[in-house]
């Protein structure tokens, strides 16, 4: 924890996972915009250009050996990030000096490096949500025929099992996955096309060469791991991309937020409840309080996940003809902590579905108070399978169940009302959780044998992607 007297962000000092820290760190960009050097460099000589492997081995030496401080020291006189770190690397690698940076423009290594980070960003999070699925699906089949009470409008509805609420949740972000799929298909790189997209520099370095100069594209894009190219361009890359992506990790930000929200009501009805440290203190003024606290912050952090997406539209649309800076700071932050952000909502909504409370007895406490009003529907379908008509038979049910004291009264005056002669005898079946909970546990099996099981082997979870909440 920083103890200085500036601000420092909350993202890396208490949400952030690490694994994306270190993505999004100043570091790893830098290193990025030397691998692009070098990828350049490399196209050009296979190409023809006098480059010699004296030069790249010298570039390849320094690739990892930034000195941040005399980057930092250039840039103050030139007040120009690339040109800083141009000028930093050649006086590193002092015989690539003059090929650093041949016929490319400052947006090469910055759309470029960002097209990877990006890439590499959606890599972390796809795995962290296949890892969330994973735990679901345990949950899930843990408790598929665990019946409980449904709610529309939060208000007692037709039951079903813990296990279904649970496939709700994996539904959604299998949906994310599909999107983050689409999101990787529009992140296409950018590659060397020039200070206005037209790619006139390396027209000229190519002796007016289409071919090669087309060839320079491609053989660079695939150096750095892309198989896709933005096909034309102005300086830089359609910023529509970007809200591609943010739109993608909204999403998921969605997903957690309903999670957590359907968590923070069903603790507080007491039947399911986030953990609980031994020494969590729910409020400084009421010591009873369990407040679900890891929830709330999954809200609150999605919430501003979501808003960032808006931010990419906003800027998508502002873009002035071949370019203009003002997207530039932007992006600096939106991208940027989109991902931090999600990161650490993904960390949390895994916490806190590991280690979930189903208390079993609430929930058939509170079942058995509400299901005989819950088999109004039930008897509704049966009433008009004897012969009942249907509108008067649900006429007569909403009058009842206002009459009726409490839900147990509800039934005996339901058996004792002549419209319902006909299916008195099977009333009491009726008001069977299990039959009232429809296919449920079925729904459950097939969603995680059709759905699920086919899905998760394509994503890898590596251990480092989640750690330990501190807070």
């Amino acid at each position: 924890m920083a103890e200085s007297g500036e601000y420092v962000s909350p993202l890396t000092e208490r949400y952030a996972t690490r694994k994306m820290r270190e993505n999004f760190s100043e570091v790893r960009r830098f290193q990025v915009w030397r691998l692009l050097w070098i990828a350049l460099a490399e196209a050009q000589k296979e190409l023809g250009l006098p480059i010699t492997d004296s030069q790249l081995n010298q570039m390849r030496k320094f690739q990892s050996n930034i000195d941040l401080a005399r980057a930092k020291e250039l840039e103050k006189k030139t007040r120009h990030d690339v040109m800083a770190h141009i000028l930093a690397y050649g006086e590193q690698a002092h015989s690539a000096r003059g090929i650093i940076h041949l016929g490319a423009t400052s947006a090469f290594v910055t759309d470029n490096s960002d097209s990877v980070i990006m890439r590499d960003a959606l890599g972390i999070v796809e795995g962290q949500i296949a890892g969330v699925i994973s735990l679901l699906k345990d949950f899930a089949l843990k408790y598929k025929d665990t019946v409980t009470l449904g709610y529309t409008h939060l208000q007692p509805a037709q039951p079903v099992t813990v296990g279904k609420r649970a496939c709700l949740w994996m539904q959604d972000l299998v949906y994310d996955l599909e999107s983050f799929s689409f999101a990787r298909k529009m992140l296409r790189f950018r590659g060397v096309k020039g200070a206005t997209g037209t790619q006139a520099s390396t027209m000229m370095l190519l002796d007016g060469d289409e071919k090669k100069v087309k060839k320079l594209d491609q053989l660079v894009a695939k150096k750095m791991g892309f198989d896709n190219l933005v096909s034309v361009s102005g300086q830089t890359y359609p910023r529509k991309i970007d809200w591609y992506v943010l739109s993608a990790l909204s999403g998921a930000a969605q997903s957690a937020s309903k999670f957590a929200t359907d968590i923070r009501l069903l603790s507080g009805f007491g039947e399911i409840e986030e953990s609980q440290g031994k020494e969590q203190v729910g409020s400084s003024a009421m010591p009873h309080k369990r407040n679900p606290v890891r929830c709330e912050r999954i809200v609150a952090l999605s919430r501003y996940v979501i808003s960032l997406a808006q931010n990419a539209a906003h800027t998508a649309a502002s873009q002035w003809l071949e370019r203009s800076l003002d997207d530039s700071a932007n992006r600096r932050l939106s991208i940027s902590e989109s991902f931090l952000t999600l990161s650490g909502i993904l960390n949390i909504y895994r916490s806190v579905g590991s280690g979930l409370s189903v208390n079993e007895e609430v929930i058939r406490k509170r079942l058995e108070e509400h299901i005989p009003y819950l088999a109004s529907e039930a008897i509704l379908m049966a009433a008009a399978k004897s012969g009942v008509d249907r509108q008067t038979a649900h006429e007569r049910l909403r009058v009842l169940t206002r009459q009726a004291k409490n839900s147990r009264e509800f039934i005996k005056m339901v058996k004792e009302d002549s419209l319902f002669a006909a299916v008195k005898s099977g009333v009491s079946s009726l008001v069977s959780p299990d039959y009232l909970a429809g296919r449920a546990g079925s729904q459950v099996s097939e969603f995680i044998s059709d759905v699920v099981d086919p899905l998760l082997p394509r994503y890898k979870v590596p251990g480092d992607l989640f750690e330990e909440l501190t807070v």
